[in-house]
């Protein structure tokens, strides 16, 4: 069964939720006035206001494929934790997370180590360095002197700044779950999975919406879940939430599908880490689709550009916090817009925590490669 939670007008108007199966968490959308009768702000009104929202240290914008480029260099990047406790931004109602719970006892075994790591160095044929910082991984036909030259052409959408959504944050497996905390040691009878939103994949989502709100970009999160009970098709129901939601708010130009990886072997989880700001943040890695002719993604390589804007801006804001872009040939649902991407958000044996903070990166670096080169308003 599906349903979709209708706008709340506060201070804001709260975006779609699309739920299967009765398991819904209640995620905020975008913002809006709150008075239906106060005059629309002019264009340049919300670019100046949603500028002045957005103060950062070590935004460096790319070159940007759009006009306004002039008053997106008066740009500085980093949304004050103030003002993110303050919005309301992430917020939670009726989550039942009793369906399949997070575990409040552990069986942890001292064979089973996780390790700590830091993946910096790639070699290989496989790998090409980006001109503006980050890597690729090229698993395709395509040379990678092709892909190069494809990484530095400008992405297929501009942004708009107005009050239409530009973004949709999804999961097509909602119930990826994390470690609870830095240990040595895991409990291997723990599935990794869980409907509690507050520990799973829908919190790195939640980071990520909120630093794009803070900034004026307009977003809707769709905590719908799509892995349960069946984890068979989730992405063929993925497709229908995202289509649903594209069909009402054609606004919407990127697309991301925020997943967790899960690097392991029989005894051992990789946690990936890098510290940024004196904080641990989990490595995250793009994965951006290749059609090998059978996938109908005529579009594919628009949503490699993307990647390789994104990749680029999140190095030089935060040194290895990315591992290289995978470029394979994967379909994810990638053809339903020209900004789709799917983004891996460390691995299992990371903690809620780490992820969370990298989700606010992610959403930081977005956000600033996205308000750095908004479209006028149509």
């Amino acid at each position: 069964m599906r349903r979709k939670r209708r706008h709340r007008r506060k201070k804001r108007i709260w975006g779609v939720a699309v739920c299967l199966l009765g398991i819904l968490c209640s995620i905020p959308a975008w913002q809006v006035s709150a008075d239906p009768q106060k005059e629309p702000e002019s264009q340049s009104d919300i670019t100046d206001t949603a500028l002045q929202n957005v103060r950062s240290e070590g935004c460096v914008p790319l070159p940007v494929w759009n006009p306004l480029q002039e008053k997106a260099e008066q740009i500085t990047m980093q949304a004050a934790e103030t003002q993110l406790a303050d919005s309301g931004q992430v917020e939670h109602s009726s989550v039942d997370a009793s369906v399949v719970p997070y575990p409040t006892s552990w069986n942890i075994q001292e064979t089973c180590d996780v390790i700590r790591t830091t993946y910096e160095d790639y070699t290989g044929d496989a790998f090409f360095t980006l001109p503006n910082g980050g890597m690729v991984k090229n698993k395709t036909d395509h040379s990678n002197a092709e892909l190069l030259a494809e990484s530095e052409l400008p992405p297929a959408f501009r942004i708009a700044v107005n009050d239409q959504p530009q973004v949709l944050i999804m999961h097509t497996h909602t119930t990826e779950t994390y470690e609870p905390e830095v240990r040595e040691h895991y409990d291997p009878q723990f599935s990794y999975r869980t409907t509690d939103c507050s520990k799973n994949v829908v919190a790195v989502g939640d980071a990520i919406t909120a630093e794009l709100q803070a900034a004026g970009i307009g977003v809707i999160h769709s905590d719908a879940v799509h892995d349960y009970p069946s984890y068979n098709g989730a992405y063929d129901r993925s497709a229908e939430t995202v289509r649903g939601i594209l069909a009402e708010y054609p606004s919407i130009k990127v697309v991301l599908d925020i997943h967790r990886d899960a690097i392991c072997s029989d005894t051992t989880l990789s946690q990936p880490i890098v510290t940024i700001d004196g904080k641990e943040a989990a490595q995250i890695m793009i994965i951006s689709g290749c059609d090998d002719g059978t996938m109908n993604m005529p579009n594919y390589l628009m949503n490699f550009r993307f990647a390789c804007r994104l990749q680029s801006q999140m190095e030089q804001q935060y040194p290895n916090f990315t591992r290289p872009i995978l470029f394979d040939y994967r379909h994810y649902n990638q053809d339903l817009t020209t900004g789709s991407l799917l983004i891996e958000v460390g691995s299992h044996g990371n903690t809620v925590e780490q992820v969370v903070y990298s989700g606010h990166l992610i959403g930081k670096s977005l956000a600033c490669l996205l308000y750095t080169s908004p479209s006028p308003r149509d």
